[in-house]
């Protein structure tokens, strides 16, 4: 019988007032369906400008035994009890989503700027930034926008030093919101983008398609493993976009869901968002917060589901193994 593991996972709880917790995180253990908070965030100093804008804990990662946790504009350090450690920021970091580990390397998404930013942990400095963006594009709603956006036209890669003042432009009109490093290339994913695209070296390049509104896409048995969030689903994909194989998010019905009365572009069920995958084991996060393991080759449907809560403002966001 497959031993199921430990994850942590980061939630972000929608619409939410000043004063109330906005998430928090948690470490879940598959194998005997329980779960334990191990952190409230509730600060009340949070920036209320903009929906989802600086609330709650996101993406995570892990180097030398401690705990790399984002906020929106601030990197929490944390040791293995969950005491923390230290914190650092960067005037481009911004609406910071998720983070990614690679040796000595911390790759951050920074939605704000339309930007990834690279921090050397040895060091302890920001090293690189790569903004991707449409050249003198930074109205999101704008007409031209739209249909770039449609066509998966390849933005443009302008690469900057972090660490100087040269100006540049805040705004997301990608909404980049991933970002993963493999064999030498550093690959990202946005809302807007129909692609999931490396940037090596100097040079930017579509990896493969993906359907808009995907959320943790990285490269996976020559294609792609996502969460097809405006589907309701993970999907392991072709570099065509074709899809492989399907991982369906559980729906529960209406009468048990909290707070369903709120609209959908704050909170929905089965927003699919978190996904880890080991040897096999896929483990993927949606809302209201609840996390669920699939077998690779194994079926659409869930091998096992842990719910946290039924308030459907409640999602989660970062996903990995614990394996403290």
């Amino acid at each position: 019988m497959l031993k199921l593991p430990k994850v942590i996972v980061s939630s972000v709880i929608r619409s939410t007032y000043q004063g109330e917790s906005h998430g928090g995180i948690y470490i879940v253990d598959l194998e005997d369906a329980s779960f334990k908070q191990v952190i409230d965030w509730n600060d009340s100093n949070i920036n209320w400008d903009g929906r989802g804008g600086d609330r709650g804990l996101r993406g995570m990662a892990f180097y030398n035994s401690q705990i790399y946790l984002a906020a929106s504009n601030e990197i929490f350090v944390f040791d293995p009890n969950f005491k923390l450690i230290k914190s650092f920021s960067n005037p481009y970091l911004q609406h910071c989503h998720e983070i990614f580990i690679h040796q000595d390397k911390l790759f951050l998404t920074s939605t704000g700027f339309d930007s990834l930013l690279e921090y050397d942990l040895a060091s302890e400095v920001f090293t690189t930034g790569y903004q991707i963006r449409y050249r003198g594009l930074t109205n999101r709603d704008s007409k031209l926008l739209r249909i770039l956006y449609r066509l998966r036209v390849k933005p443009r890669l302008h690469i900057f030093d972090p660490n100087s003042n040269i100006g540049l432009q805040a705004a997301d009109t990608l909404h980049i919101n991933n970002v993963f490093y493999e064999n030498n290339s550093l690959y990202f994913s946005g809302v807007n983008l129909g692609k999931l695209y490396a940037i090596t070296g100097n040079k930017l390049k579509g990896y493969a398609y993906v359907p808009f509104k995907t959320h943790n896409a990285r490269p996976f048995k020559n294609g792609t493993l996502i969460n097809d969030t405006a589907n309701n689903r993970i999907a392991r994909l072709g570099k065509n976009g074709e899809v492989l194989e399907v991982f369906n998010v559980t729906l529960y019905p209406e009468e048990k869901l909290m707070m369903a009365h709120f609209p959908e572009d704050h909170a929905r069920q089965a927003f699919a968002r978190g996904l880890c995958e080991r040897n096999g084991l896929i483990i993927g996060g949606s809302s209201p917060a609840k996390i669920s393991a699939y077998k690779l080759n194994g079926g659409p449907e869930p091998i096992k589901t842990v719910s946290i809560t039924m308030d459907v403002r409640n999602a989660i966001h970062g996903l990995e193994f614990w394996d403290f």
